[in-house]
Parts: structure tokens; C-alpha cells; sequence
């Protein structure tokens, strides 16, 4: 994800990186071309244009069209935003961890569990990260699991879901040996249960893209809106005819494009969800309990627009 300052009115008009602009070049510029054909067909040959639609029946259907991109694209943005929210549901309950399991196993004879239990949160973080983006989840979480434990991550159905169940038994041994009470130990299951609730609902969002019709609807009507924009302006607006259409055709085209790039938040994409500084974000604090040197947080990209 790009994350830039505020910017002036100059930088907004000429911006290329991070716009959705690179991306729908190709169409705009196809569409634009064919204007400027229908335009000098029409001028030279005008006995081939007997009939002018005008601009009413674009009027109509380019007001339906741009209602249902502003549909699709709401939906895009709901599922960046769940994803988001997700992931900072998920730093919140990694800082608490972070905080109560060295209070409540404070001596020395925990510290061995106290150790296994904030390397399983890491854990849990490095493979819900890597199963997001289609990675190795299993060589993720495998630093930082048990060894014995590392050696069967492949045969699970998910490293995650594993660190999580690894967990639950710690906890589990820790309330029989009598290291902290049911009502304590109640409150860590809660919070592996917002752990769990966290990784379902990313891979829902993951799993289940809007549905292809819809998306295939809008993207043909769109295709044909523009191309038969030419014809219907040509004979009134004559060479204005190319601009009034890359313009409509950059908005529609961008507007779609955009909405995929949003309906699949854990991408790399300009504008994905910046999973590596939100991974950072949730495993800093743990691993600051740990003990352990702090790593060089990965910043989402910073820089200036041209």
C-alpha cells in the first residue's frame, strides 16, 4: 500500500504511481483512437451517419452504469475495510498478550511456557501473514513453534489454526498446574478465540470475491457504453469528441479497476492492505516481551509524487 503526504492540486493532476492510471492507459487510449476515427469518418463520409443517436440514450445508460460501479465499488471498499479492521483487531489482542502472559507467569519456573506461549502469537501472525498472501505458511510459523511440533505443520490443513490449537494446550497445562485460575484462563481462551475469529474472517474475505457475474455485467456494459460513445457524439461535438470520451472512458475503466484492486485487500497492489507493516505492528510488542532484538520495521512504500 502507498502511503503519501497530503497532496497539493499540482501532484493530484500528474500523479502516476499509485494511480489507477497505468493500469486503465490501454483502454483509454483504444477508445480515444477510435473516436478520432469515427470523427473523421463522419466529417469525410457523413452519408454513412444518417441517423445520430445524440447524447440521451448515453445520458440514461451512463447514469445506470455509474450507479451500479458505485454499488460494486462500495462492496470492494466494505471488504478493504473488514480486512483492515481485522488486522487491527488482531494488533490490539497481540499487545494484550503481550502484556498479560509475563504478568501472570512471572516466575522463574514458567518461563519456559511463558517463552512457548508468546513464540505461538508470533507464530499464529507469520502463517495467517503468509496464507494471505499466498506463501509458504507452514515454513512461517515453523521458527517459531516446538520443533517436534514444526516437523507435522505440513500434514495440517492450516500452520495457523495449528498455532492456535499449540496454544490452548499450553494454557490448558498451565491452569492444571494450578499457574493461574479458571477465570484467568477463561480470559486468554477469549482471546484466542478473537485470534481464531480474526483468521476466519480474513480467509472468508480471501475466499469468497464478489460474484463473477456481477462483475462480468458491468465490465461488458462498459465496454460497449464506451465504444459506442463515439458514434453518438460525433456529430455534434466533432473533434471534442476523442476528449469527451477518454475522460468517460478513464472514469469507468478506473472505477473498475480500482474496485478490483480493493476487493482483494491482501494483495501487493498500490492499494492493498500493507500487511508486512501491520504483521510488524502485531509482533513488535510480543517480541518485545520475548526479550528478543527488535527487527527493522518493513514501512509501506513513502514517496514523492510524479
Amino acid at each position: 500500500m502507498i502511503v503519501r503526504p497530503r497532496p497539493s492540486l499540482f501532484t493530484i493532476l500528474f500523479a502516476l504511481r499509485g494511480s489507477i492510471l497505468p493500469k486503465v492507459a490501454p483502454k483509454v487510449i483504444a477508445i480515444t483512437a477510435l473516436a478520432c476515427l469515427v470523427v473523421g469518418l463522419e466529417q469525410r463520409h457523413a452519408e454513412w451517419f444518417p441517423v445520430t443517436a445524440g447524447i440521451g440514450p448515453f445520458t440514461l445508460v451512463g447514469l445506470a452504469l455509474s450507479i451500479f460501479l458505485s454499488f460494486r465499488n462500495g462492496a470492494c471498499y466494505d471488504r478493504w475495510w473488514e480486512a483492515r479492521r481485522a488486522w487491527g483487531t488482531l494488533i490490539v489482542e497481540m499487545r494484550a498478550l503481550a502484556r498479560l502472559i509475563p504478568a501472570l507467569l512471572p516466575e522463574a519456573r514458567h518461563a519456559d511456557l511463558r517463552r512457548r506461549i508468546l513464540r505461538r502469537t508470533v507464530g499464529f501472525a507469520q502463517a495467517l501473514h503468509a496464507r494471505l498472501r499466498d506463501l509458504d505458511e507452514a515454513g512461517a510459523a515453523e521458527p517459531w513453534l516446538p520443533p517436534h511440533e514444526s516437523l507435522s505443520l505440513t500434514d495440517r490443513p492450516s500452520a495457523a489454526d495449528a498455532a492456535l490449537t499449540g496454544l490452548t494446550h499450553d494454557l490448558a497445562s498451565a491452569l492444571h498446574t494450578g499457574a493461574f485460575g479458571e477465570v484467568t484462563f477463561a480470559t486468554l481462551e477469549h482471546k484466542i478465540a478473537s485470534l481464531a475469529a480474526i483468521q476466519a474472517t480474513c480467509e472468508r474475505i480471501q475466499g469468497t470475491p464478489l460474484p463473477f457475474a456481477y462483475t462480468l455485467l458491468l465490465y461488458r456494459t462498459a465496454w460497449l457504453y464506451c465504444l459506442l460513445l463515439p458514434f453518438g457524439l460525433a456529430g455534434s461535438l466533432g473533434w471534442s469528441t476523442p476528449i469527451v470520451a477518454a475522460l468517460v472512458a478513464y472514469a469507468f475503466f478506473g472505477l473498475d479497476a480500482l474496485g478490483d484492486e480493493l476487493e482483494e485487500p491482501f494483495g501487493t497492489d498500490a492499494n492493498d492492505l500493507p500487511l508486512d507493516a501491520l504483521l510488524h505492528a502485531a509482533t513488535a510488542p510480543v517480541l518485545d516481551a520475548l526479550g528478543e532484538a527488535r527487527r527493522e520495521a518493513p514501512r509501506a512504500e513513502r514517496f514523492t509524487l510524479r
